[in-house]
């Protein structure tokens, strides 16, 4: 596995995104600061993406509301994993488990 670091500032990404507005390449900032030229173009695209001046992914917003959602929707089955195996439990405790319904 590649090795990993600390994500770059937002205000690091915010100047080398400027820097190749202002006309500098990709591949130039790299040779000279430590991000890859495609992390730079990556973070060229989504601050498009977050302006306005293009439509082909989802902005920051969309993108956070999307991984904060992701991760309730695994913590809901989980605990409605939970609460089957509690309900089960406590139905053979009482002996009073219900047939099984075969609708479902």
């Amino acid at each position: 596995m590649g090795k990993t670091r600390k994500p770059y500032p937002p205000e690091f990404r915010r100047q080398m995104v400027e820097l190749v507005r202002a006309g500098r390449t990709p591949e130039s900032l790299a040779r000279e600061f430590e991000p890859t030229a495609e992390s730079i173009r990556n973070w060229v695209k989504q601050a498009d993406r977050d302006e306005g001046r293009c439509e082909d992914g989802l902005t920051s917003p969309e993108r956070e509301e999307l991984r904060r959602l992701r991760h309730e929707v695994r913590q809901l089955k989980i605990e409605r994993e939970i609460l089957a195996k509690a309900a089960a439990w406590f139905a053979r405790e009482t002996d009073s488990v219900p047939p099984k319904s075969s609708s479902s």
